[in-house]
């Protein structure tokens, strides 16, 4: 039997709850301000050059949401009164708990403007530096559980014949649709479903590598509003390479299919 290092690690998250209304709510938790290395090393398996030069990233404190936005978090926001109209639950896979997929980066984008207006407070989707960094949570490693990853751990493709498994690991199974979020362990900063279950949009414009990136943990923009987006954390339906911490992976902004969900990010004003 193969051998690799399974990490685990539980520590108390701070985070408040955006009341959506009808009991709903929307768990944010704190990430605190911190430095990390962006991008992959040159010796991890599977890596590709669009996840280099690896980057030393400063991030101020924020807060994200605990899971991936929720079928019943959508529908729940769908009915706030505000100016922005959003779709009627897209999803392929129904259930309140599951994340709401198939969802453009511009529904996104409007999910966002709408909670901002019934919350008071500024939410939007996560730079795609402070999407790696929330996800790692202090780990250099493949993946925040560490070297490999199971399908006990996360939900993605485990059985694909060439990569089912990755490195030393293990092939698993293959649910092929979409799991209720925290289905899974969550990682030390307390975040579930980072690696699989839904691509995650990312506030970014796609560019091919890191050079000349930011180093603060702002998003990356071009002038080019129809330019491709960054989508993060792999899905149910791709195979486990995918759901690394530093894979990253090129969208159309108007691209809606059942691998694609979002969390969101909350930045509260920041004390003198």
């Amino acid at each position: 039997m193969p051998t690799f290092t399974i990490q685990r690690q539980r520590r108390q998250a701070q985070y408040f709850t955006e009341d959506l209304g009808s009991d709903i709510g929307l768990d944010m938790i704190l990430v605190p301000a911190g430095s990390f290395l962006m991008g992959s090393p040159a010796t991890e398996p599977e890596r590709l050059d669009r996840e280099s030069p690896q980057h030393p990233v400063t991030v101020p404190f924020f807060f994200m949401g605990r899971y991936p936005v929720t079928q019943q978090q959508w529908n729940a926001v769908e009915k706030l009164q505000s100016q922005q109209k959003l779709t009627s639950n897209p999803s392929h896979f129904k259930g309140d708990d599951r994340p709401v997929e198939s969802v453009s980066w511009h529904d996104a984008i409007r999910f966002c403007e709408r909670l901002s207006a019934h919350s008071g407070r500024e939410y939007r989707l996560p730079t795609e530096a402070e999407w790696e960094y929330a996800c790692r949570a202090g780990t250099t490693t493949p993946f925040h559980v560490g070297e490999t990853i199971t399908t006990d751990l996360a939900n993605y493709n485990g059985t694909d014949p060439n990569y089912g498994a990755y490195g030393r690991g293990s092939k698993g199974i293959y649910r092929s649709e979409t799991t209720d979020v925290g289905s899974f362990p969550p990682n030390a900063f307390g975040f579930s479903d980072m690696h699989g279950n839904v691509w995650e949009w990312c506030l970014d414009h796609w560019h091919e590598n890191y050079k000349n990136a930011p180093t603060d943990g702002s998003a990356w923009l071009t002038d080019n509003n129809n330019a491709g987006r960054v989508i993060r954390g792999g899905s149910w339906n791709y195979d486990p390479r995918y759901c690394r911490s530093a894979y990253r992976l090129r969208s159309n902004p108007d691209d809606r299919y059942d691998i694609l969900g979002f969390r969101v990010v909350c930045v509260l004003p920041r004390t003198p």
